[in-house]
């Protein structure tokens, strides 16, 4: 008779020891908490998105090149894997300090672009930019898990995918506005995301640390301190099921973390790769297909982002509900499918060349809320936010790739090859997640980030 394999099974039928964070109702405290931390992404969305509006006027000012205009472009993505130290200085230093500080950063970076008179001086800027906004994931969403009652915890977490888009449609609306005072607008443009950044900055403020993270430095007096703030004078730390441990690094890539490291690199890279490069190229893609008419392709294009909403919002509606191997290995095959079906049959109409991007734009919604959820699940307290970080820095270095390839292959070998290599890299998301996928939904915390056997 086999062992079942913790990471893998579904959770028994014996009902976990019950505790104060895990089985809390949910409450006033979760939803400001949630909408707070959702304040990141919605920054993330809105600062990245703004600088389409102002980089044709910096262009024209400062005589860019291309190629400074591209360089400006993805700086933000460039600093990304600096995020790594700052996860764990958050495992180190706790998540209250780092969830303010982090915020006040990216305001402040904010307002010295307003002040720029160069190009150097912008990029360094927003590669330092980008370092703080990249930060705020693992931040933020470590101590919203650590915070989250384990029926909620799904939701709550996919709401932070939700927000990124909200902040990158928000920006199309500022950024238009904002471009109405002339000929300096572009520094008016980078500055606006300051006002929001201020704003949540003061908001954060008074957040209570994550009790799991005292418990894991040994601070049970301060832990306790805080379930009793949060849920009641009544509350204690038993069956939390955490204990304390050192911040080690390398444990992240240690058995038995290592395979849940490759896991995560390889599902999150796999899955984002293919969306940023549609989100970037959707115009010309779908030009490439022979849709009759610029009309026709704009509003293709509006109709694949708004199915990408869609996606996302239709799976944290059901998060809590299905195993999360479900919600993830059987959409990221029909993503797949849907890619390879467009290279396959790339002389398709253009009625059904929509439908597939739909259809691939509706079933990534599952892997796409998934990468916040596994690494915040999968990890312990004392290396949460290191490995969440991690994940966070490879799939960016896939975004990249992602994006300067598609304009590459499409020259070279041509839609329908670029859409067969786009859905070969979904392909190797979705077999690797049927490999390695945890199953973690409806376990506490504590239990879902255990090492096997424990």
């Amino acid at each position: 008779m086999t062992t079942p394999d913790p990471l893998t099974s579904p959770p028994t039928s014996a009902r976990p020891a019950s505790n104060v964070i895990d089985d809390a109702p949910l409450t006033a405290f979760h939803r400001k908490l949630t909408m707070f931390c959702s304040g990141g992404p919605f920054l993330d969305g809105f600062a990245l998105g703004v600088i389409g509006f102002a980089l044709p006027q910096i262009a024209d000012q400062w005589q860019l090149s291309g190629t400074w205009q591209g360089i400006l472009a993805v700086a933000p993505l460039l600093g990304i894997p600096a995020v790594v130290g700052v996860g764990y200085l958050t495992d180190r230093l706790g998540r209250r300090i780092m969830y303010v500080a982090d915020i006040a950063a990216i305001t402040l970076l904010c307002i010295a672009q307003f002040f720029v008179t160069g190009p150097v001086e912008l990029l360094v800027l927003r590669v330092l930019l980008g370092i703080a906004i990249g930060a705020d994931y693992p931040i933020a969403s470590s101590l919203l898990a650590e915070f989250a009652p384990r029926k909620s915890r799904a939701k709550l977490i996919g709401l932070q995918t939700i927000m990124w888009t909200a902040g990158n449609a928000a920006a199309y609306l500022v950024g238009a506005a904002l471009l109405q005072l002339g000929p300096e607008a572009w520094r008016w443009i980078l500055l606006s995301p300051a006002v929001i950044g201020a704003l949540l900055a003061v908001l954060r403020i008074g957040t209570p640390e994550s009790p799991r993270w005292l418990i894991s430095k040994g601070r049970t007096d301060e832990a306790l301190r805080v379930v009793q703030k949060v849920y009641g004078p009544d509350a204690t730390l038993d069956g939390i099921g955490e204990e304390s441990a050192p911040t080690r690094f390398q444990l992240v890539f240690q058995s038995p973390y290592l395979q849940r490291t490759i896991f995560v690199g390889t599902f999150w890279a796999c899955s984002i790769a293919p969306v940023y490069a549609i989100y970037a190229f959707a115009p010309k893609l779908l030009e490439a297909f022979d849709l009759s008419g610029k009309g026709a392709v704009d509003i293709g294009s509006v109709l694949v982002g708004l199915f990408f909403l869609a996606g996302t919002i239709l799976a944290t509606l059901v998060a809590d509900r299905w195993r999360r191997r479900t919600l993830l290995i059987w959409p990221f095959m029909i993503a797949s499918a849907a890619l390879l079906a467009l290279g396959a049959f790339s002389d398709a109409t253009a009625i059904v060349v929509v439908i597939l991007f739909a259809v691939y734009a509706l079933a990534i919604g599952g892997p796409t809320i998934l990468q916040w959820i596994y690494p915040n699940e999968i990890f312990p307290t004392e290396i949460r936010a290191t490995a969440f970080s991690i994940g966070l820095s490879v799939s960016r270095i896939g975004a990249i790739i992602g994006t300067f390839a598609v304009p590459v292959l499409l020259e070279r070998t041509g839609i329908s090859g670029t859409m067969i290599i786009v859905g070969v890299v979904s392909a190797v998301g979705a077999v690797s997640s049927l490999v390695m996928a945890p199953e973690t939904n409806g376990r506490p915390l504590n239990e879902a980030a255990a090492p096997r056997g424990r």
